[in-house]
């Protein structure tokens, strides 16, 4: 076992990240307002493009409310894709609606067109493409296929900070985006998340549901359930802090990226993150693809990664294989379940040395070769 640990991922925090937070202490404004919560939500909307963002205490809560804006509920279908982290499907499940799962495109890795077409049904509401690992899907044909049955398209873009397909943003394309700041993600607040939209009576929606839906006329007063679904001062300082570095983490990113592929290149066996043209992949985690023939399996690739001390996690596991939505439709999904069977992440922090990339991939190589 070596001495060496390279983590698979770790936050980027500078003192910047420091003097925000260490102020919103002392201005005592420690919990749900404060002046960093709207510069904050201010910058992250002009960072997008869009008009609206409503900061949230996670991700999956952001998905949740964007599901409850758009009234989604009981009875309700939301096509989402097979291939992606449980809270995409679980805040579907929040509101009482059914997740349909569909397979992935081989090319993006994120939900397939196709597929989306076949499970639309008179109960669809909505469709969440899911920019998975910072590849944007294909939004254009989404959105036609949404205007064609009336659904609402939110974005899960928890893994696409500054993503950019065909110029724009993602998280400023659907109705909704919904962002993630865990402690992994390319802007972190620790925990919380965002939700941004172009739409005004969304965007009051979301602030009304978000606050226990309280009544803006009457303080106190509640006619309908709402939700604490709030982020404080003082991840909102860390938040703006990081914003504020984006363009040097996202370079970071591609920094990273372009070294493994540029060290892996000649290796066969093995192929890394999508590109396609209309797309720039921000690259949040960068991915191993092992070739169906390759000599070890994935399991037994990260086993050895970590005997050199090199974190690793697997890709997600298709959601229609999980126990807890063995009842749902649409569970032959191919594309997904071969990519999750091969998929690898490799280290990807920002803090990463390029010195570790080099070790990475030499080790790499000498596990294939």
């Amino acid at each position: 076992m070596s001495n060496i640990f390279i983590p698979v991922s770790e936050p980027n925090i500078t003192q910047k990240e420091v003097d925000y937070v260490l102020d919103a202490v002392r201005s005592g404004w420690i919990s749900s307002l404060g002046e960093y919560i709207s510069k904050f939500e201010d910058k992250f909307a002009r960072f997008l493009g869009v008009k609206y963002a409503v900061s949230v205490s996670s991700g999956t809560a952001g998905l949740h409310l964007a599901l409850l804006a758009i009234g989604v509920g009981q009875g309700d279908e939301v096509i989402i894709p097979d291939l992606t982290f449980v809270a995409t499907a679980n805040a579907v499940t929040y509101t009482g609606a059914s997740p349909v799962m569909v397979d992935v495109d081989p090319l993006t890795w994120c939900i397939d067109p196709l597929s989306i077409i076949k499970a639309v049904t008179p109960r669809t509401r909505c469709i969440i493409p899911v920019h998975l690992y910072g590849q944007p899907a294909d939004m254009d044909t989404i959105g036609d296929i949404a205007r064609k049955h009336k659904l609402v398209v939110i974005e899960d873009s928890a893994e696409a900070h500054g993503a950019l397909y065909k110029g724009k943003r993602t998280g400023s394309i659907g109705a909704c985006g919904v962002f993630s700041f865990y402690g992994n993600k390319i802007v972190t607040t620790g925990e919380g998340g965002m939700v941004t939209t172009n739409d005004k009576s969304l965007f009051v929606r979301l602030e009304f549901l978000r606050d226990h839906a309280m009544s803006k006329e009457k303080r106190y007063w509640h006619e309908e359930l709402g939700f604490n679904y709030r982020l404080t001062n003082l991840q909102a300082a860390l938040g703006l802090a990081q914003l504020e570095r984006i363009e040097e983490l996202l370079e970071k990113k591609k920094q990273i990226f372009n070294l493994y592929r540029d060290l892996l290149k000649d290796v066969k066996m093995i192929s890394l993150n999508p590109q396609v043209s209309w797309a720039e992949n921000v690259f949040w985690m960068v991915c191993l693809l092992l070739d169906k023939r390759s000599p070890v399996s994935r399991d037994e690739m990260a086993l050895k990664l970590k005997q050199a001390g090199i974190d690793t996690r697997p890709f997600f596991y298709p959601l229609s294989k999980m126990p807890l939505f063995k009842n749902a439709k649409n569970v032959n999904n191919p594309i997904s379940n071969d990519l999750s069977a091969r998929g690898l992440n490799l280290p990807s922090a920002t803090t990463l040395k390029l010195s570790d990339v080099y070790y990475i991939a030499k080790t790499i190589k000498e596990i294939l070769s």
